[in-house]
């Protein structure tokens, strides 16, 4: 079995309702070279005392503010040790107890390892596959180009080679994920679609939550990667697709 070590990062604030579940789904993995980092922004609620806990199974637990999300990754990524990066977040988990191990026994020493991810509600219940539930299709084949129609793999479904995981890019607030992913994607040459659910996740989220900004931010990213006659283009595609999903959901 290829066993490379994994560091699996959780950043959180004021999370006391669902870090249990995120840290459980990572404790009770059976693949055993799990690096387990938890980055607080310096909670107010419960959130540590949910976490010192598990003290024992994390390697590393950092609690100060911080200047956002992706700040609070790239602290993650900076006291990362591990062959790859996956993050998973706090109203994230992993789909089940085999997870890693699955992920590792489909490719051998690729740059990146991809999958399907489960959206459950508040309580955690299934509600269906991201790829079935939203208009975003994973690739057969994920390249940097497979995400001008927008985050065909999610986030907490990515895992990349430590080496390659370039920083976010502080200038965005609400998109920096997906412009970190095409850059990432741009330095790997092994991709592996693994074709498992690799975690649950929660719909929302700050993207959701600030949908018009979103847009915009997204809209300037795709710029800069494919071109503003190219990503005008796509736009249009990506409309449509919109609106033929909302309509297939009335049905």
């Amino acid at each position: 079995m290829y066993s490379p070590t994994l560091s699996i990062i959780t950043v959180c604030f004021n999370a006391e309702k669902t870090i249990e579940s995120t840290i459980q789904s990572v404790v009770t993995q059976t693949f055993p070279d799990i690096e387990y980092i938890i980055i607080d922004g310096a909670s107010v609620d419960e959130t540590l005392g949910r976490i010192n806990k598990y003290k024992n199974r994390i390697a590393k637990i950092i609690s100060e503010k911080d200047n956002g999300l992706y700040d609070a990754m790239n602290k993650g990524l900076r006291y990362a040790t591990g062959d790859y990066v996956l993050f998973l977040n706090a109203d994230d988990a992993l789909y089940s107890s085999e997870t890693v191990e699955e992920v590792f026994n489909c490719c051998e020493n690729a740059d990146v390892y991809y999958g399907e991810a489960m959206i459950v509600d508040d309580k955690g219940k299934a509600l269906g596959l991201r790829s079935v539930k939203t208009p975003h299709q994973v690739p057969e084949y994920l390249t940097w180009k497979s995400l001008r129609w927008g985050m065909v793999v999610s986030h907490q479904a990515f895992i990349i080679r430590r080496s390659l995981a370039l920083p976010y890019d502080l200038q965005y607030r609400i998109c920096a994920d997906i412009d970190w992913m095409i850059r990432c994607l741009k330095q790997c040459k092994s991709i592996c679609n693994t074709r498992e659910i690799i975690c649950n996740f929660r719909a929302g989220g700050a993207s959701r939550i600030h949908q018009k900004s979103a847009w915009r931010e997204r809209y300037k990213i795709f710029n800069k990667h494919y071109g503003v006659v190219n990503n005008l283009v796509n736009h249009i595609f990506i409309f449509f697709r919109y609106i033929i999903h909302k309509r297939s959901k009335r049905r």
